[in-house]
């Protein structure tokens, strides 16, 4: 099979320079490199594992799935409440 991988500069040099000093193709390193790679256990963290640094950091209601609906229309009304006082004060209409 072929691959075609695309490189920065430096690194492309460095290859290059590195199979030269060895006498090596740069298929038979990049081989090397993959298999290398490939033969460590993937990093495959869990749910859990991910979010363990957010865990307890932040806090809410007690009850907050309890009420979550009703504490969402209030936080809604006093938006739109908020909203109609500050026209009154500048005098403008809602259209």
């Amino acid at each position: 099979m072929t691959t075609t991988v695309k490189l920065p500069d430096p690194l492309e040099k460095s290859l290059r320079q590195r199979c030269a000093q060895e006498g090596r193709s740069i298929s038979e390193v990049m081989r090397d490199a993959l298999t290398a790679y490939l033969a460590q256990p993937a990093v495959t963290a869990s749910a859990f594992a991910l979010g363990e640094g957010v865990f307890g950091r932040f806090s809410g209601p007690v009850d907050l799935a309890e009420t979550r609906k009703s504490q969402l229309a209030d936080a809604w009304q006093d938006k739109h409440e908020h909203r109609a006082s500050a026209l009154k004060i500048t005098g403008q209409q809602r259209l």
